[in-house]
């Protein structure tokens, strides 16, 4: 008699091998799910009976609210269940764009709120194995509930795009707001470099590190304050993260003697001119990277506070401090910091910020924030700010909002062919990737607050009427 068992892995084909994998990832995303689902309605529960014993509610009075709160759980539960997909939502207006897709305003049909919608191709992020860093944006998107970092109400999927529905902040980002003045005063430049500490520290507490940070990603609400976004590094990372790109340097690359003679007005201009250009583009730039990041020998979370010393200069000068014509040679001064990291004598700027902008950008080991945030904190160049009440105080530029869709603080983008699927599919044949698209299982999210506020108007409309 023939013996039965199970065939050994080693020896299954790789379709086979494949279809295991499916499985295992199915079932591990079903059962997690399921657990997680009442570990947070739990969690809501929880915190129901704390704010109503912190309000002193009387026993009718919590029975009531805990009734009404039992409706929306079932309501939750239902609406979960229901599909949700590109149908449900109305394209309004591009209003950014990267190097795997692009930004939308959307309108919800049922309840008429208005949210920005990342469009993200699956196939360009199979092609340049960006699915890891995909999930890494959504779960911690998921995972975070701050005020200082963009909100995801939803996330969903088709056969061509991944689909994140995040809170529409109509102040635009800082990038746009860099580029419409010279310089920010020291004032000014407190305010946002403080707002912008307390954000990085929010996700640095949940492990996160963000590796990610420039002027792009700092967002503005409707009353100016900052919101930390792009946790997937989905418009920078593919090339500007290898250090093996930037140390490609050929002899025939332009040499940047030009860039070095200008004085610091004809830089800023330089830069300006194409900043736009580098924001968009797939190689990305690299200088907002800490120069270990691109070494071999691993980096920290305080990778970070590098960057926000970049941002800083960037604000107080006019032009990052390693600016250069070509990524590549931005590459070489980052690394060569200690040489050119200089601060130009024609923009004066006070010793508190300089002193400040050099305990960022400095070895990691000595870097300002490595005993923890306080540190920061505790800096002279922040003295005053009122850090427990900063998001409650007016903010250093007042943002003005004329509607609930207004997006005069964007860029204006040409419609494009995105959410047609004719085009979409003709470059990536459907047969090249459609096997894979398992990797994607469990991308959809729906937040509790997004579904049971229906009519509910959102903290960011309100703000706008």
């Amino acid at each position: 008699m023939a013996m039965t068992g199970s065939t050994p892995y080693s020896s299954m084909s790789n379709h086979t091998k494949e279809r295991v994998t499916m499985t295992k990832v199915t079932l591990e995303n079903f059962y997690s799910n399921l657990i997680a689902q009442h570990e947070e309605r739990e969690m809501r529960q929880k915190k129901l009976e704390k704010v109503m014993e912190e309000e002193g509610l009387k026993d009718e009075e919590k029975r009531l609210r805990r009734s009404a709160h039992a409706r929306k759980e079932t309501e939750f539960l239902r609406l979960k269940r229901t599909r949700l997909g590109l149908e449900d939502f109305e394209s309004l207006k591009v209003i950014g764009r990267g190097a795997f897709g692009e930004v939308r305003l959307v309108q919800k049909k049922d309840t008429g709120h208005v949210y920005a919608m990342k469009i993200l191709r699956k196939a360009d992020m199979l092609e340049k194995e960006q699915v890891g860093h995909i999930r890494a944006e959504r779960d911690i998107l998921v995972e975070a509930d701050s005020l200082w970092v963009v909100k995801m109400f939803y996330s969903f999927q088709d056969k061509l795009n991944l689909y994140l529905i995040m809170e529409f902040l109509p102040g635009g980002d800082m990038m746009t707001l860099l580029m419409k003045k010279d310089t920010l005063t020291e004032e000014e430049t407190q305010f946002y470099i403080a707002e912008t500490v307390l954000a990085i520290d929010s996700i640095h507490q949940l492990g996160f590190i963000h590796r990610d940070i420039k002027p792009d990603n700092l967002l503005l609400d409707s009353k100016g304050h900052v919101k930390l976004s792009d946790f997937g590094l989905c418009t920078g990372l593919k090339k500007a993260h290898r250090t093996e790109f930037y140390r490609n340097l050929s002899h025939s690359l332009p040499s940047d003697f030009t860039f070095q003679n200008m004085n610091s007005k004809r830089k800023a201009e330089t830069w300006k001119r194409n900043r736009r250009q580098l924001a968009f583009s797939t190689v990305g730039t690299p200088d907002y990277i800490a120069p270990e990041v691109f070494m071999q020998t691993g980096y920290n979370k305080l990778c970070d506070w590098w960057s926000l010393g970049v941002i800083m200069y960037e604000m107080l000068i006019g032009y990052p401090p390693f600016c250069s014509e070509t990524p590549q040679e931005t590459y070489k001064k980052v690394m060569n910091w200690k040489e050119t990291l200089t601060f130009p004598p024609e923009v004066p700027i006070s010793e508190k910020a300089k002193d400040l902008i050099l305990r960022f950008c400095c070895e990691w080991e000595h870097r300002i924030g490595a005993p923890g945030v306080e540190e920061i904190k505790c800096n002279s160049f922040f003295e005053g700010v009122d850090w427990e009440h900063i998001r409650e105080r007016p903010a250093a530029i007042s943002i003005e909002i004329k509607s609930i869709d207004d997006t005069s603080n964007f860029d204006e983008f040409p419609e494009s062919d995105i959410l047609k699927p004719t085009v979409a599919t003709s470059n990536h044949p459907e047969s090249d990737y459609k096997n894979k698209d398992w990797v994607f299982i469990n991308y959809t999210y729906k937040r509790f607050e997004g579904l049971t506020a229906r009519g509910a108007i959102p903290s960011y409309m309100k703000a706008a009427k």
